[in-house]
């Protein structure tokens, strides 16, 4: 037998993992906040939860993300259960990040829809890296059309 509950267990992974594990409830209020979201969004525990999800979604993503989270809470389902989401989002000091994500949809022990845990990644680096790497080989496309043309015409 082991030497450990299964909650302590569950409360070891969501308090060493290097993903943000967050939590919100029905109304888009954080109710679970680990280090991991701390790291990734500069926002500590208690400077976050009780307040709104609006705190790390970008202004110009906020009516279309509350759609979404609505439909959730209605139905009982998201795609991001299976899915990764892609998405920007805000660090505490107002730098846009770029984030993919999970969805697990939360029932207490009766049935009734709780909210919303997330598994975030930061995937800015990557991102970044792939964004310039796109823009490289448009110009080195554009260049090789030029050179094309050139030798077409010459």
């Amino acid at each position: 037998m082991a030497d450990y509950t299964n909650q302590w267990l569950c409360q070891q992974i969501i308090d060493n993992a290097a993903d943000a594990i967050i939590f919100g409830d029905k109304d888009g209020i954080v109710r679970l906040w680990n280090a991991g979201a701390e790291r990734i969004f500069g926002f500590h525990a208690e400077e976050i939860v009780g307040k709104s999800l609006d705190l790390i979604i970008p202004e110009n993503l906020r009516e279309r993300h509350w759609e979404g989270y609505e439909q959730t809470m209605r139905t009982g389902r998201t795609q991001y259960s299976r899915n990764l989401l892609a998405v920007p989002a805000l660090r505490k000091d107002g730098t846009r990040i770029s984030i993919e994500f999970a969805i697990a949809v939360i029932h207490d022990t009766n049935g009734k829809l709780l909210g919303p845990a997330a598994i975030v990644r930061d995937v800015t680096v990557r991102w970044n890296q792939e964004k310039e790497l796109r823009q490289r080989v448009a110009t080195l496309e554009a260049e090789i059309g030029k050179l094309c043309g050139l030798t077409k015409t010459g």
